[in-house]
């Protein structure tokens, strides 16, 4: 008869160690591809690794004696260079693979501007972030990381079992994602009950996401944020926890959609210095339509989790690690 293993119990020092040396390595993997511009997904992957570091130093800092230059703000920096370069990426393959083939031949040439327009925008990204990775505040960062896993430098809090603070390291990031006003946009309130508004026509959802697309920004960032922190942590929950990460990446990439389509639409009305509706009617309706898939799927994740159920379940989940 086998038993069922339990995970090791490790302290919240050695957590923290494997986590920042396992988004380091995945970072330093990327970097020569990355400044020789080779691929597209290795400026990803160097993003994503940047981001889960920054994740990690921000987050289990409480625990660790970490270098100077070893900080929130400088790896914000860097990854947001990373970000700038990698948004023009996703500008341009989703203009060729979604778009292009969806619009008549009249509409081609003035795409064609926008890639002209978008390739000049690259190349000044590109230099900038093979720049950054040349610069002092990056070698310093690598450096002194590198030092610091060699020779680790931990807070008291260190040795504190990771299974007891899991819950105060979480929760607070639960609270900020349920409690942000982006869960509001679309909704009213009747005798205190929130209700959300449906069966909307494009337009209103397009004067909606006007006059609050922001806060639905806001909201996919805090979504972006509380996904990083639980994912440093998916070895340590069960199938309930496995199951509202799902729902959080889901929101995250939904309202992400959403959002990528209108920053797509002010991008080439500010290249065209006019509404787009004039130069490309056809890409601006199916941009339109785009925000409003997008906003189908979205209101099922927000009336769910406007549910006093719902909320008091997910902290519930956090309560209770293995």
């Amino acid at each position: 008869m086998e038993l069922a293993t339990q995970p090791t119990v490790e302290t919240l020092g050695e957590y923290a160690y494997q986590a920042i040396q396992k988004h380091l390595k995945k970072t330093l993997k990327w970097e020569k591809a990355v400044k020789k511009d080779e691929d597209p997904e290795a400026l990803h992957q160097m993003r994503v690794g940047m981001r889960r570091l920054r994740t990690a130093v921000s987050r289990l800092s409480i625990a660790l004696d970490l270098p100077k230059s070893v900080s929130d703000k400088n790896i914000g920096k860097i990854a947001r260079r990373l970000g700038n370069l990698r948004d023009l990426d996703v500008l341009k393959e989703t203009l060729e693979t979604n778009y292009k083939p969806n619009l008549p031949r009249k509409e081609q040439p003035s795409l064609q501007t926008a890639f002209t327009a978008l390739a000049k925008q690259r190349e000044d990204a590109l230099s900038n972030v093979q720049k950054t990775l040349k610069d002092d505040p990056y070698k310093s960062l690598k450096d002194e990381l590198n030092d610091w896993l060699d020779k680790p430098s931990y807070q008291p809090l260190a040795s504190i079992a990771i299974q007891q603070v899991l819950p105060d390291l979480l929760l607070p990031e639960v609270s900020s994602f349920l409690l942000h006003p982006g869960w509001l946009v679309g909704t009213q309130f009747v005798e205190s009950e929130v209700t959300i508004q449906t069966n909307w026509k494009p337009e209103k959802i397009e004067k909606q996401l006007t006059e609050q697309g922001e806060s639905l920004h806001s909201l996919r960032k805090e979504a972006k944020r509380i996904r990083y922190q639980m994912e440093l942590f998916t070895d340590l929950y069960g199938e309930s926890y496995a199951a509202y990460l799902t729902e959080v990446k889901n929101i995250q990439e939904i309202l992400g959609t959403m959002q990528d389509s209108v920053v797509l639409t002010e991008w080439l009305a500010d290249i065209f210095k006019s509404e787009i509706h004039t130069q490309m009617p056809t890409l601006a309706t199916l941009l339109t339509e785009n925000r409003y898939q997008s906003w189908q799927q979205w209101q099922p994740l927000q009336e769910r989790y406007l549910k006093a159920e719902t909320r008091h379940s997910f902290h519930l989940t956090i309560l209770h690690p293995l």
